[in-house]
């Protein structure tokens, strides 16, 4: 059987997937489209309710790839390579299209295809996600000093 992380490389090698990283390369140079899409990621996450085993840790993940894309924008993170905001820009496209491989309507099965992307995009980008919490956690004390 295989992993979460394996069923979304899958789906980030087809067509309606890579028609999103097109998408995400035009949203990327429209800052206000890039906050709507952070808003309605951040929303359907905290909304989700989910019995995955490892949603909850996912979930946290994604929210920090929120922060990162946020912060991006805002100008006080830049050591993230391009490649790696637009394939997360398309992730979180991804996650807030309604019509995907799976419809989001589907009770439980509606949001796996979602979950497994988001495991592939932690997988292959967690140094990325690692480095920009290391900066996160050093801004946020030295915030409070």
């Amino acid at each position: 059987m295989s992993s979460l992380a394996d069923k979304g490389l899958q789906i980030s090698k087809n067509v309606f997937f890579n028609f999103l990283i097109s998408r995400a390369s035009g949203i990327m140079k429209k800052p206000v489209k890039v906050g709507l899409l952070l808003t309605t990621a951040y929303d359907k996450l905290k909304d989700a309710n989910s019995s995955e085993s490892g949603f909850a840790q996912i979930r946290d993940i994604m929210f920090r790839l929120i922060r990162l894309v946020k912060a991006y924008y805002k100008g006080t993170y830049r050591n993230v390579d391009t490649k790696s905001m637009l394939l997360g820009v398309a992730v979180l496209l991804y996650m807030v299209t309604p019509i995907d491989l799976v419809p989001d309507f589907i009770p439980i099965i509606g949001f796996a295809d979602d979950l497994s992307l988001m495991a592939w995009f932690i997988s292959a980008f967690q140094d990325e996600l690692q480095r920009f919490q290391v900066w996160e956690e050093g801004t946020v004390a030295v915030g409070h000093s």
